[in-house]
């Protein structure tokens, strides 16, 4: 199979950053889905990307394309994951890939029980310091997409023409052969640093070498290693040490997108985070009591935007 056509829907900092990287290298190969209202606004006031103003194809859930996407890219924030799944349906086919680029260790399940496992590849967008201010999106580091088979050792064609596509569109990214481990490795940077920074207003400076809140964000992240034993996701110490790597290599004025959201007042991805890591722990019978913490700490600030 060759991949020509793809959609995407959610224009935050990750969907921004990939579609306008593709939309520039493979002009006329992407179209955004998004609803009337944010037609207009993007229409009207512009989304740009490093200062480059982007001009993308749009389409409502609503409207039927002309064929089915080869691929679908879903870039929303989990809040969005549910609307998102209906507003792609006219894009979906018999061959059509879908890559969820959420954070987290459940999109694909819930994107996959509506329309079918053998569609969605496991993928997740790591590596970017992108900040996003209204239709301003600015980056240092694209970052990439790694995505794979749900099946260890596995490149199917799927996943080669995937990889075919984002080499044409210029888009960075890697084929993972072990995605379930890799997904909870990124779920367990996620839990540390995404939480860590929005409780404390940092930036990437806050939790790097040397940052006063690197010691919290570490300690979050172990308890994820624990759960991933007992989930037997694989993890061990090494996998904290290559995100430490990774972090090392973003701006340190870089924001994580939960940091970003408690800045704007906007709802944030607690559930996701440490929701998930004490759901997981009381199946288990253990106690994470650094998760509960900043679950409490978030769910305080997110409770105080109206006051």
């Amino acid at each position: 199979m060759r991949i020509e056509r793809a959609s995407l829907i959610g224009l935050g900092a990750i969907g921004l950053t990939f579609a306008n990287q593709i939309q520039k290298n493979l002009p006329g190969s992407l179209t955004v889905i998004a609803d009337k209202g944010r037609i207009e606004r993007y229409t009207l006031e512009g989304v740009f990307c490093n200062g480059r103003r982007c001009a993308f194809d749009y389409i409502t859930p609503e409207e039927k394309p002309e064929r089915p996407a080869d691929l679908v890219l879903i870039a929303v924030k989990y809040g969005g994951l549910q609307e998102a799944i209906g507003a792609i349906r006219n894009h979906v086919g018999p061959d059509t890939v879908i890559l969820s680029l959420l954070n987290g260790i459940s999109s694909e399940e819930i994107v996959g029980s509506v329309y079918g496992e053998e569609k969605v590849l496991l993928s997740v967008a790591q590596g970017m310091d992108a900040v996003k201010v209204g239709g301003r999106l600015t980056y240092q580091n694209m970052g990439k997409i790694v995505f794979g088979d749900r099946e260890p050792g596995v490149v199917s064609d799927k996943t080669r023409a995937v990889a075919d596509f984002f080499t044409r569109a210029g888009v960075p990214h890697e084929v993972q052969t072990h995605m379930k481990r890799h997904l909870w490795s990124k779920f367990m940077l996620n839990v540390g640093v995404n939480q860590v920074t929005a409780v404390h207003r940092c930036n990437y400076a806050g939790v790097q070498e040397g940052g006063p809140y690197r010691g919290q964000m570490l300690d979050a992240m172990r308890e994820v290693l624990r759960l991933s034993d007992l989930e037997n996701a694989g993890l061990v110490e090494e996998d904290i040490g290559y995100w430490m790597n990774v972090l090392e290599g973003l701006s340190p004025e870089g924001k994580t997108s939960m940091q970003q959201d408690v800045e704007a007042g906007r709802p944030t991805e607690v559930e996701l985070f440490a929701g998930t890591v004490i759901r997981l722990a009381e199946k288990h019978g253990i106690d994470v009591p650094i998760n509960r913490a900043l679950y409490d700490e978030i769910r305080a600030i997110e409770r105080a935007y109206g006051a």
